[in-house]
């Protein structure tokens, strides 16, 4: 490539790209240039401006140009991993957009004309190197998917987390307060392991007896009031989850 230019990637003719437009079973036709080692916008597919839908995901894209403005009924835009450090802000244009799609790019930041997508209910953000996002995007209320995860946000605004048809939020791997590790507390009470609970009917009848045996025992000890010196001691005194394992298969059995 020419001094000072990065890669020049696949140049892309109109009639590859007439030839990459496939028809959806919804009656969309979408422009899918995916993976086609793409590093600059290719300019002569504003011939074909009027489809629904253009995947130019998987390539080398550092930019998009204003002109993405002539596409005005792209409903859904897929640039997933490609090298966009910015948006234009002729994305606020593409106003029938419910599908918008910027996983794993460069973005440092987003341009306030992003908030004019009011009809979106998809956007991906995710691996990208975003510290912040604009509180305006909480006015993007037809919003039911929202990806965050692995950036580097500390905060997420109120206004995003109470989006009214917010279904899924993904902010996983951000270095957000909420996310910092907590030290496990120290247990000084020793938890019980396990513990079989039976009904009364399903008990023999020697079983029965110990157990109620040893619930009298305890209620005793719970009553008592001990005095200030001499501690009460009860060495005969039966803990129920030994006598349980001793009698675990038995209570399996029926």
């Amino acid at each position: 490539p020419p001094k000072g230019k990065g890669p020049q990637g696949k140049r892309i003719t109109l009639k590859v790209a007439k030839n990459s437009v496939r028809v959806a079973f919804n009656g969309r036709r979408r422009l899918d240039l995916s993976k086609m080692g793409i590093a600059t916008f290719p300019k002569c597919i504003l011939e074909l401006a009027d489809v629904e839908e253009l995947d130019l995901s998987r390539n080398m894209l550092k930019k998009i140009p204003n002109i993405i403005e002539k596409f005005q009924n792209l409903m859904w835009l897929d640039l997933h991993s490609n090298q966009l450090d910015e948006l234009p802000a002729a994305i606020g244009t593409l106003r029938s957009l419910t599908y918008l799609n910027l996983c794993n790019n460069k973005l440092k930041g987003l341009p306030e004309e992003l908030t004019l997508l009011r009809n979106l209910r998809t956007l991906n953000l995710g691996l990208n190197c975003l510290e912040t996002i604009p509180t305006t995007l909480g006015t993007l209320r037809e919003l039911t998917e929202l990806g965050l995860f692995d950036n580097a946000l500390t905060i997420i605004p109120k206004s995003v987390k109470k989006l009214p048809k917010l279904e899924k939020l993904n902010v996983k791997r951000n270095p957000l307060p909420e996310f910092a590790e907590e030290e496990e507390p120290i247990d000084t009470v020793k938890r019980i392991e396990s513990l079989y609970l039976v009904e009364k009917k399903d008990l023999c009848g020697s079983c029965l007896q110990t157990c109620q045996g040893e619930r009298d025992e305890l209620h005793k000890l719970e009553d008592m009031t001990p005095g200030p010196s001499n501690k009460p001691s009860f060495p005969s005194l039966v803990t129920p989850n030994s006598t349980a394992r001793d009698n675990q298969e038995e209570w399996r059995m029926k």
